[in-house]
């Protein structure tokens, strides 16, 4: 059932509690223009529709990778719209779900590129734990309708936040795959962070380039050179 009440997306940011970085650099887009109109697209929108994820859930990167403790940025478009899916990181899904197919081959390459065995299933909260920041571009989307979110407001405060992780002092590492997310690249500061592009992992594209990236191992030897540990892509997450 579509909800009836629902908080308005500043309560929800507050409610969550992100972590205290992502609050100091990003509590003034809560009075942007831009952010009115979402909330009354949203307003309207939950009354007609049911929305994933669950208002606990759409803030969930921010509250599990502090600003300063991000090393690997990976934009994803939009959450997955099928119930029991999505919970506000992107690629991931909750504990004991089928994995996606664009996940299955995110497991098939990370399998191939570093030699570990990919987490038992698809809850990437390890990855988060670590440091990868799992943004999706657009944070809500109707049950059932891909990109059905898109345009309506959430761009602009996904791109701030790409922004004020470019203007770090401390490199970061942005996994870029497909369109959608190379389109951020504008936003980064490549003389001092590392940008992998790639296509989607997709079953529609996968097989164009994003097989034998090595994103994850290229990505953990950046970080090294750069005097951090690495990312633990697979099970050794957990």
């Amino acid at each position: 059932m579509p909800e009836r009440t629902m908080p308005s997306i500043a309560q929800l940011w507050r409610a969550e509690k992100p972590a205290p970085g992502w609050r100091e650099h990003l509590a003034g887009e809560f009075r942007q223009p831009y952010m009115r109109q979402l909330i009354q697209f949203l307003d309207a929108d939950r009354l007609q529709h049911t929305l994933f994820p669950e208002p606990r859930n759409i803030f969930r990167a921010y509250v599990l990778t502090d600003y300063p403790a991000v090393r690997v940025v990976i934009l994803g478009q939009d959450p997955y719209h099928g119930p029991g899916q999505a919970h506000g990181l992107c690629f991931s899904v909750k504990p004991q779900v089928r994995l996606p197919p664009s996940l299955e081959n995110i497991y098939r390459e990370i399998r191939s590129d570093t030699g570990e065995e990919p987490l038992a299933d698809g809850h990437l909260e390890p990855w988060a734990r670590q440091g990868v920041f799992l943004l999706n571009t657009v944070l809500t989307v109707r049950r059932g309708q891909a990109n059905s979110h898109r345009g309506k407001g959430w761009e602009p405060f996904t791109a701030r936040t790409v922004e004020v992780l470019s203007a770090r002092a401390e490199p970061i590492v942005f996994l870029l795959w497909g369109r959608n997310a190379q389109e951020h690249e504008r936003l980064i500061d490549t003389s001092r962070h590392l940008v992998l592009k790639a296509p989607h992992p997709s079953p529609m594209s996968a097989d164009r380039g994003f097989f034998g990236c090595r994103h994850f191992s290229r990505a953990n030897r950046f970080l090294e050179r750069h005097g951090h540990p690495p990312i633990h892509w697979g099970r050794g997450a957990a």
